[in-house]
């Protein structure tokens, strides 16, 4: 029998390093997105300005990480699958968004085995939202 060793912290809010730490993997995450050919079809699925976007991923990652609520206390529950069915999204559009998402995570240093446990529950999540 395997025992898993338990994370550093209480939380992956506060393992990732708190709201700081969040921000800065939410603005790393959309500038790749506009500065990577690599992810032009995700970027084009966000319109012309990336800022609310911005707002509201740091917001829901805050509270989905653990740390302080701020999505649900401005929108309530996410339903993220129901908010994001307007939006054409497939494999590749998911792909390029887990992509991205490690791309930045790397580059603000999120910590590994962290990178990898976020990595596999981004990917569920972002699978789950497929609408094609």
């Amino acid at each position: 029998m395997q025992i898993e060793e338990k994370p550093p912290f209480d939380t992956p809010f506060e393992w990732i390093g708190g709201e700081e730490k969040v921000r800065a993997l939410v603005d790393r995450f959309y500038d790749l997105m506009d500065l990577e050919p690599g992810y032009q079809e995700l970027r084009q699925a966000h319109g012309s300005s990336l800022q609310d976007a911005r707002d509201k991923l740091f917001w829901f990652l805050c509270g989905w990480l653990g740390g302080p609520d701020y999505y649900q206390q401005r929108f309530g529950h996410p339903r993220l699958r129901m908010r994001h069915m307007p939006f054409s999204i497939g494999i590749l559009e998911r792909d390029q968004w887990l992509a991205c998402m490690d791309q930045a995570m790397g580059d603000v240093g999120v910590d590994e085995k962290l990178r990898s446990r976020l990595g596999q529950s981004f990917f569920q999540t972002a699978d789950w939202m497929r609408n094609r």
